[in-house]
């Protein structure tokens, strides 16, 4: 019996879009949904970062190309690959929806999209903190992404992805297309268990 869904493959493979697509699915039907994606922010044509939206469309900083630029003093610079991560700007944006998503009551239905738990969001210990209590309680269902395994194993997306409550689905070019209807009918059955 599991409660919450993730979805996992390489990067680039459209699992944010999955999620996207879901979650207008999931509202059309009446389901009540909250939380954050990570989208690609480009200039030019080119990559040149990462911002964390809000379903609701607030928006911060995730992380961007590395400037030049010293991280304020005092202050640790993170990053990962060419990227430095705001780790402020995320805790600012995606943090205060963890502190909502209690507060439903007992009888709607609802969604928490984390899209995702990795590297880059696995700097703030307070966002580990708000997804393993997240995870752990009864209000909601998350449907969320988390990244495949590769390299040095993260913490966290390890325990996601061992966890007894958890269904996981891994994205692939060749058959993200006919996995929709699946992730659906997954949420909605996770949604039973919530409740």
């Amino acid at each position: 019996m599991f409660k919450h869904v993730f979805l996992t493959g390489p990067p680039g493979v459209g699992k944010t879009t999955l999620i996207q697509k879901a979650c207008e699915a999931l509202l059309s039907s009446g389901v009540g949904v909250e939380g954050f994606y990570t989208e690609e922010v480009r200039e030019g044509g080119r990559r040149v970062g990462f911002d964390v939206v809000t379903v609701t469309g607030e928006r911060g900083h995730l992380s961007r190309i590395r400037g030049g630029t010293a991280a304020p003093h005092g202050r640790r610079e993170y990053t990962v690959g060419q990227y430095v991560v705001d780790l402020p700007s995320f805790e600012h944006v995606a943090l205060p929806l963890f502190t909502n998503v209690g507060s439903a009551d007992g009888s709607s239905r609802k969604v928490f999209v984390i899209d995702e738990i990795g590297k880059m969001e696995l700097f703030s210990q307070s966002f580990i903190r708000a997804v393993r209590q997240t995870l752990d309680g009864t209000s909601c269902t998350i449907l969320g992404t988390i990244p495949i395994p590769k390299g040095k194993p993260l913490g966290l997306v390890e325990e996601v992805r061992s966890r007894r409550d958890v269904k996981v689905f891994t994205v692939s070019k060749e058959n993200r297309n006919a996995l929709l209807q699946d992730i659906i009918a997954a949420v909605q059955e996770g949604l039973k268990h919530s409740a």
